[in-house]
């Protein structure tokens, strides 16, 4: 029969050993042999922790390490413990092994211990996953915080914009760190050239449009020397098309832009509008006229011939001027988690129009936040307003 019980212990799975109060080894199971690659009798008295332990537990003796373990792991009452071990094998390996540690009769400590190694070495491989990806993302993270820095320069100064009319503000609200939404000035002699655009998507793709957009706006006005806001329009339509759409290979994309686009004569007070999906609203006398923009967006629609025209209207004194993206009206919140709207925003841009410009900013920005409470930003925000 005992041979028959030695058998089992070689083939168990799981180590036995047990210690006197003092810390010496007097039983190691024959499965230590398959374990660990040691004859039991290696093992005991000192053997056990002399061949077994690692290099960081080389100052202390088994049975410190065994109390401290009580004594941190389980309190000073606890008659179990359970912890994780690595052990160095006959060969130089290292194995991690799983200990329940209790007490036994006559304050003797034993131990059962199962293999998991291959669980250790997983999460080792999991952690340097973990590690690597953290790595990218701050990587990622502090690109897209560069990016943010480079669209920002390329964005106007908002005082600029004011030293030619009578008051302007720029509402300018990204949904992540970059922006799909941009605005756009520009001062030839007496005219102003102003346009807020909402590019395809928010987020890296946005702001990667926008800067597109941004480059060929400039290219168009102050190199071409373009000043009617339909031609503006057609032919930034077209360069957009040029350069993202690739015919030959079928390879055409769905990203462009809307834009509200408004040239401001200061000599003879009149404005010419034009727009891509988006309008212009002038707020005068309480009341908000819009004019609209045409139904054509730039880019999408590869192949379509479009056409966009100029609205001309003469400016009166204390007009005020509103060019947006869709971002405000389109937040949800409020008791129903529905979208501000238009007409809301109408309503309250209206109400606002006696203020000062960086008033009116701080308002629409409490207004909004207040909307959406803990709701996230759904969109990229943008809106414009002039005072002329």
């Amino acid at each position: 029969m005992e041979q028959v019980y030695n058998t089992i212990l070689e083939r168990l799975n799981n180590l036995i050993v047990v210690a006197n109060p003092k810390g010496d080894v007097e039983y190691v199971s024959p499965s230590v042999k398959n374990m660990l690659g040691f004859e039991p009798k290696e093992l005991l008295g000192n053997g056990w922790w002399n061949n077994t332990k690692s290099g960081e537990e080389q100052s202390v003796t088994f049975i410190d390490y065994i109390n401290t373990l009580f004594k941190t792991e389980g309190g000073y009452n606890a008659n179990e413990v359970s912890y994780e071990r690595q052990l160095s094998t006959a060969s130089g390996k290292e194995k991690w092994i799983l200990w329940n540690t209790s007490v036994g009769p006559d304050n003797s400590i034993i131990s059962i211990g199962s293999d998991i190694t291959k669980r250790k070495k997983a999460e080792k491989e999991l952690e340097e996953k973990n590690k690597s990806l953290q790595q990218k993302n701050e990587d990622i993270i502090d690109s897209i915080q560069y990016a943010r820095k480079i669209q920002e320069a390329i964005l106007p100064n908002v005082k600029r914009m004011s030293e030619s009319l009578s008051d302007a503000f720029v509402l300018y609200l990204p949904k992540d760190v970059v922006s799909g939404d941009f605005y756009y000035y520009y001062k030839k002699g007496n005219k102003l050239f102003i346009a807020a655009v909402d590019c395809t998507g928010h987020g890296v793709p946005g702001a990667l449009m926008s800067v597109v957009g941004n480059s060929i706006l400039k290219d168009v006005i102050v190199k071409r020397g373009i000043e009617s806001p339909a031609e503006i329009l057609k032919i930034l339509d077209i360069d957009v098309n040029n350069l993202l759409q690739k015919e030959d290979t079928y390879d055409v994309m769905s990203d462009g832009m809307d834009v509200a686009l408004v040239v401001i004569d200061t000599d003879k007070q009149q404005l010419t509008f034009s727009g891509a999906m988006r309008p212009l609203w002038l707020v005068r006398n309480k009341e908000v006229l819009e004019l609209k923009g045409d139904r054509f967006p730039i880019g999408y629609f590869y192949g379509v011939e479009k056409f966009f025209t100029d609205t001309v209207i003469d400016i009166q004194e204390s007009d005020q001027l509103y060019m947006f993206s869709d971002g405000y009206a389109d937040q949800f919140g409020g008791e129903k988690n529905k979208k501000f709207n238009k007409k809301k925003l109408r309503e309250l841009l209206i109400s606002i129009n006696g203020m000062k410009g960086e008033d009116q900013e701080g308002f629409l920005d409490y207004a909004l936040k207040n909307w959406r409470q803990d709701i996230e930003q759904t969109d990229d925000v943008l809106l414009i307003g002039l005072k002329i």
